[in-house]
């Protein structure tokens, strides 16, 4: 009986791949290589929302030190913080709706102003 091995090659370089039948690689490399280059595009885009997530955190923080400050809807835009993005919301039996940049979140009370505050343990 004669068995009839494909060869198989490389997804990423092309070189045949040595080893098991059902190996897809030549090494760790080109698996690395290839992973990378097939989500490129959308780690793109993540990275663009997550470099705007982290700077609107830090300048939430640099505004509010102590765990509870204001701050004027001007100051927060003229330091480039984007108000369309942000990673959750809470809201109060109140009603009132918080958002959240992580652990750091802000609530409108007035036409220009906003409340900053730290996310505390035991809120969810």
């Amino acid at each position: 009986m004669k068995i009839n091995r494909q060869r198989n090659v490389c997804l990423f370089c092309g070189e045949t791949v040595k080893g098991r039948i059902d190996k897809k690689f030549c090494d760790d490399s080109c698996r690395n290589s290839y992973n990378n280059s097939a989500n490129r595009d959308s780690n793109n885009f993540m990275r663009r929302i997550n470099r705007v997530l982290r700077k609107n955190r830090r300048l939430l923080k640099i505004f509010n030190p102590n765990g509870k400050a204001k701050v004027t809807r001007e100051k927060l835009l003229s330091a480039g913080f984007n108000f369309s993005y942000y990673t959750n919301t809470y809201q109060t039996k109140a009603g009132k709706q918080y958002r959240f940049v992580y652990d750091q979140g802000y609530l409108k009370i007035g036409e220009n102003l906003y409340a900053l505050v730290e996310k505390l343990e035991y809120v969810d």
